[in-house]
Protein backbone atom coordinates (compact mmCIF):
# COMPACT_ATOMS: atom_id res chain seq x y z
CA UNK A 1 0.00 0.00 0.00
CA UNK A 2 1.32 3.22 -0.98
CA UNK A 3 0.84 6.16 1.98
CA UNK A 4 0.28 9.75 1.06
CA UNK A 5 2.88 11.71 0.65
CA UNK A 6 1.80 13.87 4.40
CA UNK A 7 2.22 10.70 5.68
CA UNK A 8 6.02 10.31 4.12
CA UNK A 9 6.54 14.15 5.30
CA UNK A 10 5.61 13.03 8.99
CA UNK A 11 7.75 9.84 9.18
CA UNK A 12 10.60 11.59 7.53
CA UNK A 13 10.09 14.54 10.21
CA UNK A 14 9.51 11.93 13.39
CA UNK A 15 12.60 10.04 12.31
CA UNK A 16 14.59 12.88 12.07
CA UNK A 17 13.84 14.65 15.27
CA UNK A 18 14.64 11.17 17.03
CA UNK A 19 18.55 11.22 15.10
CA UNK A 20 18.61 14.66 16.47
CA UNK A 21 17.39 13.69 19.88
CA UNK A 22 19.79 10.85 19.88
CA UNK A 23 22.73 12.64 18.90
CA UNK A 24 22.03 14.80 21.53
CA UNK A 25 21.63 12.43 24.49
CA UNK A 26 25.11 10.94 23.38
CA UNK A 27 26.85 14.10 24.10
CA UNK A 28 28.12 14.31 27.72
CA UNK A 29 30.64 17.40 27.52
CA UNK A 30 29.54 20.01 30.39
CA UNK A 31 26.70 22.24 29.20
CA UNK A 32 28.84 26.06 29.02
CA UNK A 33 32.17 24.03 27.57
CA UNK A 34 33.75 27.02 25.58
CA UNK A 35 36.93 24.84 24.47
CA UNK A 36 36.33 22.56 20.23
CA UNK A 37 38.45 19.90 19.07
CA UNK A 38 41.77 20.70 17.53
CA UNK A 39 41.97 21.45 13.97
CA UNK A 40 44.32 22.90 11.77
CA UNK A 41 45.57 23.17 8.17
CA UNK A 42 46.69 19.62 8.22
CA UNK A 43 44.38 17.73 11.07
CA UNK A 44 40.91 18.01 10.31
CA UNK A 45 39.12 15.27 12.13
CA UNK A 46 37.31 16.95 14.51
CA UNK A 47 36.90 14.86 18.20
CA UNK A 48 39.89 12.31 18.72
CA UNK A 49 38.07 8.86 18.37
CA UNK A 50 37.68 5.91 20.89
CA UNK A 51 39.17 2.97 20.83
CA UNK A 52 41.94 4.24 19.04
CA UNK A 53 45.46 6.49 19.68
CA UNK A 54 44.54 10.28 20.70
CA UNK A 55 47.58 12.50 20.34
CA UNK A 56 48.27 14.62 23.24
CA UNK A 57 49.08 17.67 21.39
CA UNK A 58 45.89 17.85 19.19
CA UNK A 59 44.63 19.25 22.70
CA UNK A 60 41.46 21.54 22.51
CA UNK A 61 41.17 25.10 21.30
CA UNK A 62 39.92 27.28 23.73
CA UNK A 63 42.64 28.95 25.71
CA UNK A 64 43.85 29.15 28.89
CA UNK A 65 41.35 28.00 31.68
CA UNK A 66 39.59 26.25 29.18
CA UNK A 67 41.19 24.44 27.15
CA UNK A 68 44.55 23.81 29.26
CA UNK A 69 46.47 24.79 32.52
CA UNK A 70 50.13 25.72 31.73
CA UNK A 71 52.67 27.00 33.68
CA UNK A 72 54.78 29.21 31.47
CA UNK A 73 54.04 32.22 29.78
CA UNK A 74 55.10 31.34 26.26
CA UNK A 75 55.83 28.07 24.29
CA UNK A 76 59.25 26.44 25.32
CA UNK A 77 59.14 24.14 22.53
CA UNK A 78 57.36 25.33 19.20
CA UNK A 79 59.10 28.88 18.94
CA UNK A 80 61.45 28.23 21.30
CA UNK A 81 63.67 25.04 20.96
CA UNK A 82 62.58 24.81 17.69
CA UNK A 83 63.00 27.88 15.64
CA UNK A 84 59.93 30.24 13.97
CA UNK A 85 61.22 29.22 10.69
CA UNK A 86 58.33 28.39 8.38
CA UNK A 87 58.46 24.41 9.06
CA UNK A 88 55.29 23.30 10.43
CA UNK A 89 56.61 20.98 13.01
CA UNK A 90 58.53 23.63 14.50
CA UNK A 91 56.15 26.31 14.60
CA UNK A 92 53.11 23.67 15.52
CA UNK A 93 50.72 25.58 17.76
CA UNK A 94 54.17 28.41 18.74
CA UNK A 95 51.37 31.03 19.67
CA UNK A 96 50.19 28.80 22.60
CA UNK A 97 52.06 28.61 26.22
CA UNK A 98 51.29 24.51 25.95
CA UNK A 99 55.15 22.97 25.37
CA UNK A 100 54.97 20.88 22.22
CA UNK A 101 57.89 19.25 20.53
CA UNK A 102 58.50 16.31 18.16
CA UNK A 103 60.63 13.58 17.86
CA UNK A 104 63.76 13.63 16.08
CA UNK A 105 65.75 10.86 14.50
CA UNK A 106 68.68 13.16 12.75
CA UNK A 107 70.50 13.79 16.06
CA UNK A 108 69.77 10.41 17.86
CA UNK A 109 67.56 12.75 20.20
CA UNK A 110 64.19 9.92 19.87
CA UNK A 111 66.15 7.16 18.68
CA UNK A 112 68.62 6.18 20.81
CA UNK A 113 69.99 2.99 22.24
CA UNK A 114 68.39 3.72 25.66
CA UNK A 115 64.95 4.04 24.52
CA UNK A 116 62.35 1.11 25.23
CA UNK A 117 60.42 1.63 22.11
CA UNK A 118 61.25 3.92 19.47
CA UNK A 119 58.58 6.05 18.30
CA UNK A 120 57.80 6.89 14.92
CA UNK A 121 59.60 10.26 13.73
CA UNK A 122 58.02 13.65 13.71
CA UNK A 123 55.26 12.64 16.08
CA UNK A 124 54.15 15.49 18.26
CA UNK A 125 54.26 15.51 22.09
CA UNK A 126 53.58 17.49 25.41
CA UNK A 127 55.94 18.52 27.41
CA UNK A 128 58.04 20.73 29.91
CA UNK A 129 54.87 19.59 32.00
CA UNK A 130 54.61 20.81 35.80
CA UNK A 131 52.32 20.15 38.56
CA UNK A 132 48.64 21.41 38.13
CA UNK A 133 48.74 21.68 34.52
CA UNK A 134 46.33 20.09 32.65
CA UNK A 135 44.82 19.59 28.96
CA UNK A 136 41.44 18.54 27.90
CA UNK A 137 40.61 16.47 24.77
CA UNK A 138 37.21 16.17 23.48
CA UNK A 139 36.73 12.67 22.07
CA UNK A 140 34.19 10.56 20.15
CA UNK A 141 33.41 7.41 21.88
CA UNK A 142 32.27 4.37 19.08
CA UNK A 143 31.45 2.11 21.93
CA UNK A 144 30.37 2.30 25.46
CA UNK A 145 32.32 0.43 27.77
CA UNK A 146 35.69 0.02 29.38
CA UNK A 147 38.77 0.83 27.97
CA UNK A 148 42.55 -0.25 28.64
CA UNK A 149 44.77 2.87 28.17
CA UNK A 150 48.62 3.00 27.43
CA UNK A 151 50.51 6.00 27.73
CA UNK A 152 53.72 6.42 25.44
CA UNK A 153 56.11 9.06 27.13
CA UNK A 154 58.88 9.92 28.43
CA UNK A 155 59.54 10.65 32.05
CA UNK A 156 63.15 11.90 33.95
CA UNK A 157 62.15 11.73 37.38
CA UNK A 158 58.62 9.49 37.55
CA UNK A 159 55.51 11.06 38.04
CA UNK A 160 51.81 11.18 39.00
CA UNK A 161 48.74 11.83 36.37
CA UNK A 162 45.35 11.42 36.28
CA UNK A 163 42.45 11.74 34.56
CA UNK A 164 38.62 13.41 34.58
CA UNK A 165 35.75 12.63 32.50
CA UNK A 166 32.97 15.26 31.69
CA UNK A 167 34.52 17.66 34.77
CA UNK A 168 34.51 14.98 37.27
CA UNK A 169 37.60 12.56 38.24
CA UNK A 170 37.65 9.30 36.79
CA UNK A 171 40.09 5.98 38.01
CA UNK A 172 42.44 6.55 40.50
CA UNK A 173 46.05 8.80 40.26
CA UNK A 174 48.51 6.61 37.90
CA UNK A 175 52.51 6.52 39.00
CA UNK A 176 54.46 7.15 35.75
CA UNK A 177 57.87 5.16 36.19
CA UNK A 178 60.65 7.08 35.17
CA UNK A 179 62.74 6.24 32.18
CA UNK A 180 65.88 8.03 33.57
CA UNK A 181 69.17 5.70 32.42
CA UNK A 182 72.12 6.27 34.13
CA UNK A 183 74.06 4.85 31.28
CA UNK A 184 73.45 7.13 28.97
CA UNK A 185 76.63 9.80 28.46
CA UNK A 186 74.29 12.60 27.24
CA UNK A 187 72.84 14.09 29.66
CA UNK A 188 69.65 16.34 27.61
CA UNK A 189 68.90 12.88 26.45
CA UNK A 190 67.36 11.66 29.67
CA UNK A 191 63.99 13.28 28.81
CA UNK A 192 63.99 11.52 25.29
CA UNK A 193 64.34 8.20 26.49
CA UNK A 194 60.45 6.96 25.01
CA UNK A 195 58.71 4.14 26.67
CA UNK A 196 54.81 2.76 26.76
CA UNK A 197 53.23 2.49 30.02
CA UNK A 198 50.77 -0.58 29.49
CA UNK A 199 47.17 -0.79 31.12
CA UNK A 200 47.94 2.25 33.39
CA UNK A 201 44.12 2.92 33.83
CA UNK A 202 40.58 0.94 33.38
CA UNK A 203 38.15 3.83 32.22
CA UNK A 204 34.34 2.87 31.94
CA UNK A 205 33.53 5.23 29.00
CA UNK A 206 29.95 6.17 27.73
CA UNK A 207 28.35 6.25 24.19
CA UNK A 208 29.08 9.49 22.08
CA UNK A 209 31.09 12.35 22.60
CA UNK A 210 32.90 12.87 26.28
CA UNK A 211 35.46 15.64 27.52
CA UNK A 212 38.75 13.69 29.06
CA UNK A 213 41.43 16.06 30.92
CA UNK A 214 44.79 14.81 31.69
CA UNK A 215 46.39 16.35 34.94
CA UNK A 216 49.90 16.20 35.76
CA UNK A 217 49.76 15.45 39.55
CA UNK A 218 53.36 15.10 41.03
CA UNK A 219 56.87 15.85 39.71
CA UNK A 220 55.97 16.56 36.10
CA UNK A 221 59.35 16.35 33.67
CA UNK A 222 57.39 14.00 31.61
CA UNK A 223 56.78 14.10 27.70
CA UNK A 224 53.32 12.85 26.83
CA UNK A 225 52.70 11.57 23.23
CA UNK A 226 49.59 9.16 22.99
CA UNK A 227 47.32 8.05 25.01
CA UNK A 228 45.74 4.21 23.21
CA UNK A 229 42.17 3.27 24.06
CA UNK A 230 41.89 -0.06 23.91
CA UNK A 231 38.30 -2.03 24.84
CA UNK A 232 38.80 -4.92 27.75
Amino acid sequence: MRLPLSAVLLSLLVGGCATQTSVQARRHVPAGYAGRPFADSSYHGGPQRIPGTLMCAYYDLGGEGVAYRYNHQKNPGSGGLNPLNGDYYNEFRHDEPVGISYTKYGIKADNSLYNKVTPPEKLFYVGWTEPGEWFNLTVDVARAGTYKVDLLYTSNRGGVLSFDLNGQPIGRPIEIESTHDAADPIAWRQWHHWNVARDIAELSLPLGTNLLTVHVVKQGNMNLATLTFTKS
